[in-house]
């Protein structure tokens, strides 16, 4: 069974991991952080770098969003070899990693290095890297004034234009979605709300809210009622467990999903478990982790984890190309 070689992969690597029955158990476990309530949305559309280095394969781009009505800034990772003329046929598979609360398209910088030491090793083929930004506490959602235009501007304009622009294999099986936090609060939404569009989601700490039983029109002016507004059909459309209800079936045929937080991180293990139940309860295959002492710190996630970070996203493009060229995975 591939979900129990997974898990049985992740302990070998040597990091810290409580299975589902073992999280169920101790689902009454409170950390020690507490949850910080989100500041009000905003963006700045496109950043400057200011003092930070851009690490090897990274620059700094734009492109035209029709939705926002300016340019955007995002980050583009380029791996080896991608500018040779010998490769300019070749297409790649893309990683879309989405930043947390306070971030822009400078972040996920770790990421990035620990994926081009393990190309140049040989570890993991080469990949494209798109690091969006997504602003300040919008969650990555269409907020419902038209303001945060996020949703649309990064499925309906970015994806496309990063699939027009560079050498992507534009489908399903080369595109995989994470992030930390707010991002992978995000990516978990938008993967499942877009199954068609991605084969590998790994959400990393990231809060999954039942996002329609905070629905109360009388706090217009509280998240999420003065972000998502006052038809509560808006917070339908939004919450992770009615587009699971919805889309499971496209779900257990071509998304693949990984979850990972820290056992002390307060604020995000109690929605992750109740996520992570909602798959079992599905019957849909997944992989969980829960790491043994570790709070919200994502750096600290990176590198328990670095010597598997990308495996599952390859394994996940590699079963996906595998069906779509009608084989079974090796």
């Amino acid at each position: 069974m591939k979900f129990v070689r997974d898990l049985w992969f992740v302990l070998a690597a040597g990091s810290l991991l409580v299975g589902s029955a073992a999280a169920q158990n101790d689902s009454g476990q409170k950390g020690k952080q507490k949850a910080k309530k989100p500041t009000g949305p905003s963006i700045v559309w496109m950043n400057e770098l200011g003092d930070k280095e851009l690490p090897t394969g990274v620059t700094h781009r734009t492109f035209r969003s029709d939705a926002a009505g300016q340019d955007v800034g995002y980050c583009l990772y380029l791996p080896p070899g991608y500018d040779d003329e010998e490769n300019k046929e070749r297409r790649y598979p893309v990683i879309y990693n989405l930043h947390g609360n306070g971030g822009n398209e400078f972040h996920s910088f770790e990421d990035v290095e620990v994926l081009h030491e393990g190309i140049v090793a040989g570890k993991w083929p080469p990949m494209i890297v798109v690091l969006p930004n997504g602003g300040r506490s919008t969650f990555y959602k269409d907020s419902f004034d038209g303001r945060f235009p996020i949703e649309t501007m990064f499925i309906k304009e970015m994806i496309p234009c990063i699939d027009a622009t560079y050498r992507t294999i534009a489908a399903r099986h080369g595109r995989c979605i994470e992030g930390f936090s707010m991002g992978g609060r995000g990516s978990t939404r938008l993967a499942i709300k877009y199954p068609d569009l991605f084969c590998s989601l790994f959400c990393q700490a990231g809060n999954v809210p039942r996002t329609s039983e905070n629905f109360d029109p009388a706090q217009p002016n509280v998240y999420p009622n003065n972000f998502l507004g006052p038809d509560i059909q808006n917070y339908i459309d939004n919450d992770v467990f009615k587009l699971l209800e919805k889309n499971k079936w496209k779900v257990k045929r071509g998304l693949r999903i990984l979850i990972a937080c820290g056992t002390k991180d307060g604020g995000h293990l109690p929605t992750v478990r109740d996520f992570h139940a909602a798959l079992v309860e599905h019957n849909i295959d997944h992989t969980y982790i829960e790491l043994e002492g570790l709070g919200h710190r994502r750096t600290e996630m990176i590198k328990t984890l670095r010597p598997i970070w990308f495996n599952y996203h390859v394994e996940s493009i590699h079963r996906a190309t595998a069906e779509h060229a009608g084989r079974s995975p090796e």
